[in-house]
């Protein structure tokens, strides 16, 4: 078996993009919205500890080492129902601990300065709290994270398996592996499209959309003193697992689960658009309690 010469490209171009996407928004966004570093490194930080650690050793749990719960989840509907909740309620936890530090460092941080200063109110650490770009930074960094540990790390390696495959040294690298899981790369390597590589970018592109947009509506609900705002970001993230999950379950088939992604990212896109470069976007009014 060969992976085509197109087929292999599609796939690195695909890598590529996801890999720097991040680092371009970014890059672009740094200055006009004074992004900091530190506010990435906590959602990279929390994505992988509460979904890279916690979620997946809960899954395991759940999913293999209890048998009344591994049996209970074999049904395809409280497969989708766990996976979308696990996922939401491990990662919207964990971004909800990461920002509520970020606020207190960030206020305690103004509330010094204003000491030392003795400037006037706008100083206050109500007026840092109100910057976006803390969300905008953290949620590229909790979405940045999950493109490269989950999409790129992994594609990496698939494209390093299609190469020993043309070169025909693919058995030997992986001798010591099963004969049925080295049947079942070279299964997944004929299948190997470049409308593959397209899904693996809009699935991953429009993951890094909807965690900068979750990020943003934590961001404002803490802001606000809502206290809501952890529910319904749960559900909200659970909602946009939901596809995947029925994907997984093999209750919908694939091009549906991309349409409503494609879909979904392009409306949490124009919305994100709209607050960042509305003027005042960040004194917005507070949610309601």
């Amino acid at each position: 078996m060969v992976v085509a010469p197109l087929t292999l490209t599609s796939l690195v171009l695909a890598t590529l993009l996801v890999a720097a996407l991040p680092f371009v928004i970014y890059r672009r966004l740094r200055r006009p919205l004074a992004l900091k570093p530190r506010d990435a490194i906590a959602g990279i930080a929390v994505f992988a500890l509460f979904a890279m650690v916690i979620e997946r050793a809960l899954n395991d749990y759940m999913l293999h080492r209890n048998e009344a719960t591994a049996t209970f989840l074999s049904n395809p509907l409280a497969f989708v129902v766990y996976g979308a909740l696990a996922a939401g309620i491990c990662e919207e936890v964990g971004r909800f601990i990461g920002m509520r530090l970020l606020m207190k460092r960030a206020a305690a941080s103004a509330a010094a300065s204003a000491t030392a200063s003795a400037t006037t109110v706008a100083s206050t650490p109500q007026a840092t709290r109100t910057d976006d770009g803390t969300a905008l930074t953290y949620g590229l960094g909790h979405g940045g994270a999950e493109a490269w540990l989950v999409g790129v790390l992994v594609q990496i390696q698939w494209i390093l398996f299609a190469v020993l495959e043309n070169r025909g040294e693919l058995d030997g690298y992986l001798s010591n592996l099963p004969t049925e899981s080295l049947m079942r790369i070279h299964l997944i390597l004929a299948s190997l499209t470049p409308q593959t590589a397209g899904i693996f970018a809009l699935e991953r592109v429009a993951a890094l959309i909807f965690q900068i947009g979750l990020s943003v509506l934590m961001w404002r609900g803490l802001r606000a003193g809502w206290r809501a705002i952890l529910p319904l970001a749960i559900v909200l993230h659970a909602l946009v697992d939901v596809p995947a999950a029925l994907f997984q379950a093999q209750l919908v088939p694939l091009a549906a689960v991309d349409a409503v992604y494609a879909l979904g990212a392009l409306v949490v896109a124009g919305l994100l658009f709209r607050a960042f470069r509305r003027p005042g976007a960040e004194r917005m009014t507070e949610l309601p309690r």
